[in-house]
């Protein structure tokens, strides 16, 4: 399977630098300190950033029921927010995908990797003049602990165990040893606020490198530069303004006549369109994103693995890639890891479109009739294209595929994990560990496909504990040969992330975590106007 990064990634703001040169530039910018910490990895920090504009951002992905709290953080537009105004214990590299510090200066753990001590960096201040403590650390990870709170972040939080101090360090003691947890503590959600945002969790205090100034759900939000940021590296512009526009043709139209600097969510089939406009510049980032297509392992007809492989081999992939994507991804192989991940699991074939295999499956499952798949437009973009690629494909197989399209509202409460197939999306997590546990684990909230098995969820547990980092890809190849084989997805291909933005928009990082540089745009980039 080659997931690789994509050469031909777009951004026009982008020079590569010698590392001497690189941190002479950084020196010049007061960024040295941060270099050794590797909070400035990537190449799209070798230019020195141009301070001072108003930057605006029209995204899609928000709602009038948004708010400012992270516990209720789910859309684009909050991911945005949040990495606006706040921050978290721990960074991811945008490049290498590994844990890097953030207000947890460092950390320390265990042999067995039970126990966990993060330091805490001194000398930050939050938006409203106090200085961040450990107590206000563990006040904000204990409240998207509590069940009550009903935090988006609890699925996450259950992964801990006891989360208490030591003088001014954090200390979470696991039931299990976790050699990633730093990575779950950069959870996007788990933004440090004032006391947890126990007091007020909605204000939009934090550490980060904007200030609120103004706040309409689902409409608008506007920051101010935090002058009194802890970090140099970042918040280049003076001011930030977000404009919620979830329809697509205002967000095009709002970027070609200039009204915004990045809009996101573009879809592959107006890039063309884009392109044509002499100021537009198009940010393709493969990353972690992926297109599932999940079948109920528990519900037949899909409780016959040999009618799950027949499907399996029944879609065209490869095809998909190119008119659903535009060719802006890769080919997926039925589990949801790609080599952006560490401790990738090389080696494992790909599986691709074969109708006389899946005529072989077909005929040993000993099922005939039509097989129903649900779709809807919102469950990606492109899905009812993808749906109908499938059916035609399955169909030079012998096999009927029944395309019902549902309506978009209500397709997540009504459709998804409810019916026996249909089509999903997900993001991505910062570890193998995660997106297995979130997804796959027996008995998970969001195991969309119902798979169950035992030794894989004895083998997840062994790998999340396990230090040795051959043992442990040993481990995750296993898993994924199980879920690739056994499971109840098809995952036809990983999705890039596309944006768009004007030509005086610089440094925007492809990060391979999530989408729109993982949601530090409004931090990383600056205006050359």
């Amino acid at each position: 399977m080659n997931n690789a990064v994509d050469d031909t990634t777009q951004d026009s703001t982008t020079t590569t630098l010698s590392r001497r040169e690189f941190l002479k530039l950084a020196a010049a910018a007061g960024m040295v300190g941060l270099v050794g910490e590797g909070l400035l990895g990537s190449s799209a920090f070798a230019q020195v950033p141009k301070k001072g504009g108003h930057l605006k951002l029209g995204l899609g992905g928000g709602a009038t029921t948004d708010s400012q709290d992270p516990a209720t953080f789910i859309s684009q537009v909050s991911l945005v927010n949040s990495r606006i105004w706040g921050d978290t214990l721990v960074e991811v590299d945008p490049l290498k995908g590994t844990a890097v510090p953030s207000l947890a200066e460092s950390w320390t753990n265990t042999p067995d990797a039970k126990t966990w001590t993060f330091k805490i960096r001194k000398g930050v201040h939050f938006h409203n003049g106090k200085e961040l403590t450990v107590d206000d650390c563990l006040a904000t990870l204990k409240r998207h602990s509590d069940e009550k709170s009903a935090s988006t972040a609890l699925s996450v939080m259950k992964m801990m165990g006891s989360i208490g101090k030591q003088g001014d360090t954090l200390v979470i003691t696991l039931p299990s040893g976790n050699a990633e947890l730093p990575l779950l503590l950069s959870d996007w959600r788990l933004v440090m606020q004032p006391n947890g945002g126990y007091d007020n969790p909605a204000s939009g205090v934090g550490t980060g490198p904007y200030k609120l100034t103004s706040w309409a759900a689902g409409v608008r939000s506007t920051y101010e530069k935090n002058t009194n940021d802890w970090r140099s590296d970042r918040g280049h512009v003076q001011s930030v303004e977000l404009l919620v526009m979830n329809d697509a043709t205002a967000r095009i139209a709002a970027l070609t006549s200039g009204q915004v600097h990045f809009i996101n969510l573009i879809n592959p089939k107006t890039i063309d369109l884009l392109k044509r406009s002499p100021n537009v510049q198009i940010l393709s980032t493969p990353g972690r994103a992926h297109y599932t297509f999940p079948m109920h392992c528990d519900t037949a007809p899909f409780n016959n693995n040999d009618l799950r492989m027949a499907l399996k081999y029944a879609i065209n992939r490869e095809e998909m890639v190119r008119k659903v994507l535009g060719g802006y991804g890769k080919v997926g192989n039925d589990f949801p890891i790609n080599n952006t991940y560490a401790l990738f699991p090389e080696g494992i074939e790909q599986r691709t479109y074969d109708p006389d295999k899946a005529k072989f499956y077909y005929k040993k499952s000993g099922y005939s009739g039509s097989i129903v798949l649900h779709t809807a437009e919102i469950a990606f973009p492109g899905a009812v294209d993808a749906a109908v690629l499938f059916q035609e494909s399955a169909k030079k197989a012998g096999i009927s595929i029944d395309v019902k399209r549902d309506p978009d509202d209500g397709f997540w409460n009504n459709v998804w994990l409810k019916v026996p197939f249909c089509q999903c999306f997900w993001t991505g997590r910062p570890t193998q560990d995660q997106m297995y546990s979130l997804v796959y684990q027996s008995g998970a909230t969001w195991n969309e496909s119902r798979f169950v098995r035992p030794d894989f969820d004895q083998l997840l547990l062994e790998a999340r504990a396990e230090l040795n980092e051959e043992k442990r890809k040993d481990m995750y190849r296993s898993m994924a040969m199980m879920v690739r084989d056994d499971g109840g997805e098809i995952l036809p291909m990983f999705n890039n992330y596309l944006n768009a933005a004007t030509k005086e928009v610089k440094g925007y990082v492809h990060d391979i975590g999530l989408d729109m540089s993982s949601g530090y745009v409004a931090s990383r980039v600056w205006l050359n106007t």
